[in-house]
């Protein structure tokens, strides 16, 4: 069986790959680490969580240590590294949180590849996904496309774009057989309410006020997470070694705009009088350093691999929408802590 590590897997887009390759992929033994830290929920992963080609390991991907004995144990043939500190609030607080996780992380799980692969790279694959959040900010026009220069504007993204360079560079000097995405604004169920679309779910559910930066018309392109899944699985099994491919919804909305669409379906999901959600809507200072428009060229893997998303993005947002108010009792751990105890409940000792 091949041997595929995926970390971060308890994440957003993270569980929504394990829970694919897992279910997909009977041939397959897929080891998912994570730390666990506030964004990672093994609650994600319940239905999936006994399969018998699926192991949980709980571990930082910073620590050096644990990432090289774990690599020699297990052998991987493939690693999909998903782990990442991802909010930009949270960066802009504490950037050095995000440099340990996103650059020196990055880099000991490239080590440890190299440690276990030496130079017989056959049947083997590195895959790093990163955000188009490295490209900067775009002005009205234009697109990012995979040769876009790098431009990052917050600790975040500027993590993100370093930790990108590594994998880069261990491709070109030690010809390590890597595949790169940068992907734009992803949402769906399980995404961790401190982004936008989650956020304002939980926020209109409980009349609280929805806070929007400045004057709402930063720009996003948005992608359903089972889309996004969907690509990693093509770029991980067809992609060209050493290639970089963008993944995006082409799907642009201002922020102001997605807000005003959620209301609407928020109104109408919970029979409550139309315009009722938009009166929450508050406007708040704005971000330091925020880009004011993200747009992805994704003809690329389109014409490449065959990938373009399955559904728009008043679908995705609907079917969104449904499944947070289908999973009450998950928002509610989430919003309240309670989350954090499932690993104890579920693992008694950890399985490594």
């Amino acid at each position: 069986m091949k041997k595929i590590l995926i970390t971060g897997g308890a994440g957003f887009i993270g569980s929504h790959v394990v829970r694919l390759f897992v279910t997909k992929y009977s041939n397959y033994q897929i080891y998912n680490l994570d730390a666990l830290t506030y964004a990672g929920n093994l609650e994600n992963l319940v239905d999936i969580e006994n399969a018998s080609n699926y192991t949980f390991i709980k571990g930082d991907i910073s620590d050096e240590q644990f990432i090289s004995s774990l690599f020699q144990k297990h052998q991987f043939d493939g690693v999909i590294n998903l782990a990442a500190e991802s909010h930009v609030d949270r960066s802009i607080e504490d950037p050095m949180a995000f440099v340990k996780t996103n650059v020196i992380g990055t880099v000991n799980l490239l080590n440890a590849s190299r440690a276990i692969w030496g130079d017989n790279y056959e049947g083997k694959r590195f895959y790093h996904i990163s955000t188009d959040e490295v490209y900067g900010s775009l002005g009205a026009e234009g697109l990012f496309t995979e040769t876009t220069a790098y431009d990052p504007n917050s600790p975040y993204s500027a993590s993100k774009a370093s930790s990108d360079h590594f994998v880069r560079a261990y491709g070109e000097t030690y010809g390590l057989p890597y595949v790169l995405t940068n992907c734009s604004n992803n949402y769906g169920p399980n995404h961790f309410p401190e982004k936008l679309i989650p956020l304002f779910i939980n926020n209109i559910i409980n009349h609280k006020p929805l806070p929007v930066y400045g004057d709402g018309n930063y720009t996003r392109d948005w992608l359903f997470v089972v889309d996004h899944a969907r690509a990693i699985d093509m770029v991980f099994h067809q992609g060209v070694n050493h290639e970089t491919y963008n993944i995006g919804g082409f799907n642009e909305w201002k922020n102001i705009d997605l807000v005003r669409l959620l209301c609407g379906i928020m109104d109408v999901k919970l029979e409550r009088e139309a315009g009722e959600s938009e009166k929450l809507i508050t406007y708040v200072k704005d971000r330091p350093g925020h880009d004011l428009r993200y747009a992805i060229d994704a003809s690329k893997i389109k014409e490449k691999l065959g990938w373009e998303p399955s559904v728009t993005f008043e679908q995705g947002l609907e079917l969104t929408v449904n499944w947070y108010l289908n999973n009450t009792d998950w928002l509610k751990n989430v919003t309240s802590g309670a989350y954090a105890s499932y690993y104890d409940k579920q693992y008694k000792e950890v399985r490594s």
